[in-house]
């Protein structure tokens, strides 16, 4: 078959530019890592620890020793105030009524004092009581995110949550009263078959639900979980490519129906409710991480705490570091990494950024309709966001040609 010509707007270049990655120097995003849930959840591998009190003190104690080293240390520096700030789990729900206002005091006025600051906090519908909302409210919290996945009983119990089918509903109209005007609810599609969820149904309700920001997520299997020990064993058969891909593009058709904007692969906001925190992620730049597990990022350098909470809060109270590890991005990283999270987003990459060489590339995406060209940038579409993995990497082969020299 002929190639096709490049679309409207295509243009490549043999020297490609690069887009800007990172701003380096100045920091203004903060995760603060809350451990605690009341159980573990069957499929989760995330660094939780199980604690039903939540103990807000001892988690106030570790993230304040770590936050004075990150300030003696200085790689981190916050010359402005902050521009988002976002508490996740765990569930920081369950530290209760004091602890945002604590956090407040750990990070200091100054640098809470944007009057557009989007300060998130994560929710399970169960624990995100009238005084919970309040509280967060009254410290600063104006986003919350909540973990409904799903409205289905049978599948809530199966993945281990402790909210019924009403809780979300409640969670909503909670944050409502306390003032909360950005509220964002999570699904898992994918479940395995043998639940009978409606996964259509779930959908209707969490528009009903009437919230800014939807993510949904595909059920991963990760080993270390009790989801993925069953699998292994024979004893749970998780969902087939194929439905996976329908409850995905099913969604994508009603949330946007809807009026959602599907800003990111996994992301869905009333236009002017993206999540901001997220986005600093997706566009390189550099951002903090607090608590066991976290992340932190200032090109080229990446570094990760402890993922124990015991083992991370003695080490930092006791004035040890709390990094368990780092890694310096060299080039060909930072290219993959680039390509990688700019197909992940709505902007994509820019195509003057894409050699001449890797235009059979791309072209046959567009052909296949897995990505189009438009105003310069080339943008995956929801089928090629299924593929995102594979085409990231494909078209970094291509950039680089690295097949050719293999």
């Amino acid at each position: 078959m002929d190639e096709v010509p490049p679309a409207a707007g295509t243009q490549y270049g043999e020297q490609p530019r690069e887009e800007p990655f990172s701003v380096d120097g100045a920091t203004s995003s903060v995760y603060v890592h809350a451990p605690f849930c009341a159980r573990r959840c069957f499929y989760c591998d995330f660094a939780v620890t199980v604690d039903r009190q939540g103990g807000h003190e001892a988690w106030l104690q570790a993230i304040t020793a770590e936050w004075r080293q990150t300030r003696h240390e200085g790689l981190f520096s916050f010359p402005e105030p902050l521009d988002t700030l976002y508490v996740g789990g765990g569930t920081p729900s369950l530290l209760g009524t004091r602890a945002m206002d604590g956090l407040a005091s750990v990070i200091g006025l100054r640098l809470l004092s944007n009057p557009g600051l989007e300060w998130t906090a994560e929710a399970n519908p169960e624990s995100f009581t009238p005084a919970i909302a309040r509280a967060w409210r009254e410290a600063g919290v104006n986003r919350v995110s909540l973990g409904v996945q799903s409205f289905h009983e049978p599948s809530l119990r199966w993945m281990g949550r402790l909210h019924g089918s009403a809780g979300a509903a409640e969670a909503v109209r909670n944050a409502r009263r306390a003032g909360f005007g950005n509220v964002s609810a999570d699904l898992i599609f994918g479940l395995p078959g043998h639940l009978a969820r409606d996964w259509g149904g779930d959908l209707a309700r969490v528009l009903d639900l009437g919230v800014e920001h939807m993510s949904l997520y595909g059920l991963t299997v990760e080993p270390r979980t009790p989801l993925g020990q069953a699998v292994a064993g024979g004893r749970e058969r998780v969902a087939s490519e194929g439905r996976y891909r329908d409850e995905y593009l099913e969604a994508v058709e009603r949330l946007t129906g809807a009026g959602y904007l599907h800003y990111e692969v996994s992301s869905f906001a009333i236009p002017g409710r993206e999540s901001r925190h997220n986005e600093v992620y997706w566009s390189g730049r550099s951002y903090l991480g607090l608590g066991n597990g976290a992340h932190s990022f200032r090109k080229p350098l990446r570094r990760w705490n402890l993922r124990d909470w015991k083992e991370y809060s003695t080490s930092v109270v006791k004035g040890d570091s709390a990094i368990a590890g780092h890694e310096v991005l060299d080039r060909a990283a930072l290219r993959l990494e680039r390509i990688w999270l700019g197909l992940r987003a709505r902007r994509g990459v820019s195509l003057a950024s894409v050699p001449a060489r890797a235009a059979a590339v791309t072209e046959r995406w567009m052909r296949r309709d897995w990505a189009r060209a438009e105003a310069g940038r080339l943008r995956l579409t929801v089928e090629g966001w299924l593929l995102l993995d594979a085409l990231a990497i494909e078209l970094d082969e291509a950039v680089t040609n690295r097949k050719d020299m293999e």
